[in-house]
């Protein structure tokens, strides 16, 4: 059966094979399309016999007496040649395009139909149709339907792409243009001219051309022709021409929804489409008139490092739009201008494949719209910890206006600083009470309605009443950009004066932790049999027979119900924290029983602030006005730093009990057989799981979903770090390529060996470096120093087992810097390329006053 004209236009795609369903396309859509017909796959297979070798019975196969004859009574009588194209099942589709892998053959006239109908349905098995299939794990065809085509000479001919197919550029079509046959293009052979089109005319790159690919009918060949002397410079189309091409490419993206790939040929003046298919890889071209976005993890990486789940994201999103719509509305903004920008609030982070960033547009948005922007830009930049500025036309009023805005923000803003105490407290004792209560609750009795009833009562509390730590947070981050300021004014040579002032405060919640393990380990050590008995078995057999000494299972008992939740990735809910697993805390302990640590901290941190405020106090003799100004701001900055990391420990609290009754209801779900672990809950987000048990749920298979998205995020968990800053263009999810970190080791590139980062606490170091990507990795470093990429406040039990910590990711207030002050430790932070330069065993000396890291040795064995 072959399909000709009516018969054609009505068949199924399927039948037809791509290549030729998209030229029944063209045709009902007007162009002009060189008459064609098609031998289909289902007739070709017919045959044969599928018991035999397919490309044996292929090269012996006898065509069909009469089927030349029946094929050229479909054309015109004055048909000398024809175009024998292959139109397999999967060519010229929106994935995959099969471009040129399968054989094609021009010019054949009517007695070499038959050979030329069999080299194309042959090329279907061929080796190279085989790897391509291969490589991109699509099934290999299994049969091809053939196009006999009246062949077209072409005085010109090209292809042309309905966007930039290079640049990605949306807005943009290119076509490329050679004299005669199209052939010599798409292999390569000839060079071509070159149009760029946008709205509003074209540009063009014309090439030299001195051949063409034309028919020699005495060699009965298609052979590379010389092009006259006077064509060779010149462009191949002209205005109108140009034109045609791109109203054709427009007609089809409206028709065809999809930006196209074409071929066509000019002949007698007349333009022809020869075949059509969507522009593949749409996913690998980047739109760069898209809307561009800037994504920063420089400090968040802190707070939420790896990889985070669905619930996880779903609930801190909502949570940082509530609270900075609080804060923007307690620093001056107007209620309106608030309103006006929801969107900004409800976009103030992104989840780039399972890694969550700032989205830092948002975020100086929002900085912008309280009065003094230019001041407040540059000490958020500090405290986030980017390193490259972000600039925003600023809203253009009259100066007496803005100065009315600034001093209404002004007064407004000291009013919260003078409440901020009081408010503090008032804070600590609401969120105290909360938690009480809901300690108090047997979450696993409660029906998952009745749990998320709770829950939604206390993220009431969570996004209303959480004024004190944001105030706090606003405040921490301008006193710390003013002291900064003053001590560079005070001491030029040293760079680290304002972090050496912060040192040795006592009262940071932080180093609690540390010094109830340490305490721990020495009341371990001090009872003999109980040292034996943690270096000499499990830790569950340790956990069990903790009752035989019961001074030590007191003090482990109250270090898991104050800070069983301070654990590695502590803000992330699907964290399995200490008071889930207390075994983890029990081999953290052994760690430091086995190598007897019992240093308890050093007063080293209070020796840096001495010595500081010494060279403070020396600057200010003689400025009995500026002196005093300048001890107020460092007391008020050492409360509100202090205070900044006691918050984040109340935070740390809040999230623990949300963790708590998504956990309950993944136990309900489990027991309904809705899930298949209770842990599968983290990969539903907020929203999904309400709205499944309210009933306003839009699809009810929530375990595919759940298997979806963990191979989905395992995927992510496979790959690198990606990059600390991310610009994408357009669609965030499509064609921007941020799988893998786009930072180098910039400040070791000049061949010095010495990187350069944030000295945040002093000390010179020269040891051996230890690599450490996840705080679980090792429970003691053994005196090494700490190499990683971030850390969050579950990591400080590896702190005392470091003699330094260097940091790739952070700020001046970010936690690694502020928990090494108080513990002596040397540390610097925000050190680009720290990993791709370090490796465990090299030896560095480490400056944390001056914020340097000399490379002595590398590769050096432990």
């Amino acid at each position: 059966m072959i399909l000709t004209n009516q018969t054609l236009l009505s068949a199924p795609p399927e039948q037809l094979g791509g290549k030729a369903a998209n030229l029944c396309r063209l045709q009902k859509m007007g162009f002009r399309v060189p008459h064609f017909m098609v031998l289909p796959q289902d007739t070709l297979q017919n045959w044969l016999d599928p018991a035999q070798d397919v490309e044996a019975q292929i090269r012996d196969f006898v065509f069909p007496g009469g089927l030349t004859s029946e094929i050229c009574g479909n054309f015109k009588s004055d048909t000398a040649y024809f175009a024998v194209r292959s139109s397999a099942q999967s060519e010229d589709s929106s994935a995959h395009s099969f471009a040129g892998q399968f054989e094609t053959k021009l010019y054949v006239t009517p007695e070499q139909l038959p050979e030329a109908i069999r080299a194309v349905w042959l090329s279907a098995f061929s080796g190279r149709v085989h790897s391509y299939a291969d490589e991109r794990a699509v099934q290999r065809p299994v049969g091809i339907s053939v196009i006999i085509q009246e062949m077209v000479a072409a005085e010109k001919a090209g292809v042309a792409f309905g966007i930039h197919p290079t640049e990605g550029d949306r807005s943009a079509k290119v076509i490329s243009t050679v004299w005669g046959l199209g052939e010599g293009l798409v292999s390569g052979e000839l060079d071509a001219d070159t149009f760029v089109v946008r709205q509003g005319g074209f540009d063009q790159t014309l090439a030299n051309k001195p051949f063409g690919l034309y028919y020699d009918a005495a060699q009965k060949k298609v052979t590379k022709t010389a092009i006259p002397a006077e064509k060779q410079d010149i462009s191949t189309l002209n205005s109108i021409e140009i034109a045609q091409i791109n109203a054709a490419l427009e007609q089809l993206r409206q028709q065809l929804g999809q930006p196209q790939d074409i071929e066509f040929a000019f002949a007698d003046g007349l333009f022809y489409l020869l075949q059509t298919r969507p522009i593949t890889q749409l996913d690998r071209l980047t739109d760069p008139a898209g809307r561009r976005m800037v994504w920063d993890n420089s400090n968040i990486i802190e707070s939420y490092p790896g990889v985070t789940t669905p619930l996880t994201f779903s609930f801190i999103i909502r949570m940082y739009e509530a609270v900075y719509v609080q804060l923007a509305a307690l620093l001056g903004v107007s209620a309106q201008k608030v309103a006006d920008h929801r969107a900004t609030f409800a976009n103030m982070l992104g989840l780039l494949r399972g890694r969550v960033y700032y989205n830092l547009e948002s975020w100086y948005v929002t900085l912008s719209l309280v009065p003094g922007y230019a001041v407040n830009a540059r000490f958020m930049e500090t405290m986030m910890g980017v390193k490259e500025r972000f600039d925003l036309p600023q809203e253009q009023i009259s100066r007496t206006r803005a100065w009315l805005r600034l001093l209404q923000s002004v007064l407004k803003m000291i009013g919260s600083l003078l409440r901020l105490s009081s408010e503090r407290t008032k804070f600590k004792h609401t969120l105290d009470g909360i938690i009480a209560d809901y300690n108090a609750c047997d979450f696993d009795q409660m029906s998952p309605h009745q749990l998320m009833e709770r829950y939604l009562y206390f993220e009431d509390f969570l996004v209303k009443r959480w004024k004190a730590p944001l105030v706090n947070d606003f405040f921490a981050m301008i006193y710390f950009g003013l002291l900064k300021k003053q001590c560079e004014k005070i001491s030029s040579e040293s760079g680290n004066l304002h972090n050496d002032l912060l040192a040795g405060s006592r009262d940071i919640v932080s180093t609690e932790p540390v010094r109830r393990i340490l305490d721990i380990t020495a009341t371990v050590l001090d009872h003999t049999g109980a040292a034996d008995f943690f270096k000499n078995h499990t830790a569950q057999e340790v956990y069990e027979n903790l009752w035989q000494w019961p001074d030590i299972q007191q003090k482990v008992q109250d270090y898991l119900a104050t800070f069983g939740e301070r654990t590695v990735g502590e803000l992330k809910l699907e964290t399995i924290t200490y008071t889930q697993d207390p075994l983890s805390f029990i081999e953290i302990v052994q760690s430091y029983v086995a190598q007897g640590i019992r240093k308890r901290l050093s007063n080293e941190e209070e020796h840096i602030r001495a010595q500081a405020e010494a060279t403070a106090r020396a600057a200010m003799r003689g400025k009995p006005i500026k002196g005093a100004l300048f001890w107020f701001l460092v007391r008020k900055t050492r409360i509100l730093v202090s205070a900044r990391e006691n918050l984040r420990y109340e935070r740390t609290r809040g999230f623990g009990m949300v963790r708590r009754m998504f956990l309950a209801i993944g136990k309900q779900f489990y027991a309904e057989h809705l899930i298949e672990q209770p842990r599968d809950i983290f990969y539903l987000t907020r929203d999904e799981i309400f709205d499944f048990i309210k009933g306003t749920s839009v699809s009810l298979q929530i375990k595919p979903l759940i298997a979806l998205r963990q191979a989905e995020y395992a995927q992510y968990a496979t790959e690198g770090p990606l990059a600390e800053r991310i610009i994408t263009h357009g669609v965030v999810y499509h064609a921007n390529d941020f799988k893998y970190t786009a930072s180098a080791p910039t400040s070791a590139s000049d061949g010095s060996g010495v990187l350069k980062g944030l000295g945040c606490s002093a000390g010179i170091v020269r040891g051996r470096v230890r690599v450490v990507h996840q705080a679980h990795e090792t429970r003691s470093l053994d005196g090494d120093i700490l190499v990683t990429s971030s850390t969050d406040p579950g990591w400080v039990t590896l702190f005392p087992s470091a003699s330094a910590i260097l940091v790739e990711r952070g700020s001046l207030l970010s936690h690694s810097a502020i928990v090494s002050r108080e513990l002596g430790i040397p540390c610097v932070v925000g050190i680009s390329g720290l990993l791709q330069t370090l490796q465990t065993g090299d030896v560095v000396e480490m400056d944390g006053t001056r914020g340097t890291v000399t490379v002595i040795t590398q590769n050096a064995q432990p």
